[in-house]
């Protein structure tokens, strides 16, 4: 499923992303919490993070809350509203995840600065943005023509925009490899979180699915080799192996498909960072 932000209200979308965020209340056992926008959209989080957005509604928040849906409309008027400030909230954590590691931008880069270390950065920003996807699959399923230009999806573009233009690659450059290098996350990372949800949905682990159709495969196209023997020659030498038996294959197999994408692409991004500098890759 596909879901498309930026559907509310344009001004009080804006108004709610940009906001003042203040604390959101829970108490323990006693008096209910406090409501407030961050409540709701927390909330509303939590309920996607474990059931995913078809279970998402302004109802199943307020259930969570042990309110009425209602009572929520006073906070977001519309479940398109909520689902902007979900998105744009969830990436908080992310970016407060790579100031912890890193610090917070510089206020200016201008010309650039000397970041011989800029890969190993872009390398731990892109895991970071991996782990934080299979945390929160559905922000999978938002779309990406739509973005909800908030803070947190600023401050996201803003810390590897830093790394990258401060490694010397142009700025009309950097706006290319970002969006290379999300794209890319997003689009491996998906088949590990849906291999993750699969068992769930379908009822049958990958393993059990995977092992039942491959020997049936075997028995069924006895002339397989012969009609592939490119793949009859990869899977001979290896190629399709899982190197740690202890992790599910496809999730396994979508980090190595990441990992040499990745390494592919900052390949490319070195030699336009060196064709800029004048040096020789």
């Amino acid at each position: 499923m596909v879901v498309y932000a930026g559907q509310g209200d344009p001004r009080r979308s804006m108004q709610l992303l940009w906001r003042d965020h203040e604390p959101a209340e829970r108490t323990g056992p006693g008096p209910r919490a406090q409501l407030s926008v961050n409540l709701v959209v927390e909330t509303a989080i939590e309920v996607a993070d474990a059931e995913g957005m078809q279970a998402l509604s302004m109802r199943a928040v307020g259930e969570r809350l042990g309110r009425t849906a209602m009572s929520l409309y006073t906070y977001v008027a519309s479940k398109n509203e909520l689902i902007d400030l979900m998105y744009d909230h969830s990436f908080a954590e992310l970016v407060r995840e790579w100031e912890d590691t890193t610090g917070p931008a510089p206020a200016s880069l201008g010309g650039g600065t000397d970041r011989t270390d800029w890969r190993e950065e872009v390398l731990a920003w892109s895991g970071q943005l991996w782990r934080f996807y299979l945390r929160h699959p559905w922000t999978l399923e938002i779309s990406a023509a739509r973005p909800v230009l908030g803070p947190n999806e600023y401050r996201l573009f803003e810390s590897l925009a830093t790394v990258l233009h401060g490694a010397g690659l142009p700025a009309k450059a950097v706006g290319g490899a970002y969006n290379s290098i999300v794209n890319l996350v997003r689009g491996t990372v998906r088949t590990a979180a849906e291999a993750r949800q699969a068992e769930a949905i379908t009822g049958q682990p990958e393993d059990q699915w995977w092992f039942a159709r491959s020997a049936q495969l075997e028995e069924i196209v006895e002339d397989f080799s012969e009609r592939f023997p490119t793949l009859t020659v990869m899977t001979e030498q290896g190629a399709f192996d899982n190197a740690d038996p202890s992790e599910p294959y496809l999730e396994q197999e979508a980090w190595e498909s990441f990992q040499f994408g990745l390494d592919a692409l900052l390949d490319g991004v070195q030699r336009r960072i060196d064709a800029t500098s004048g040096t020789s890759a």
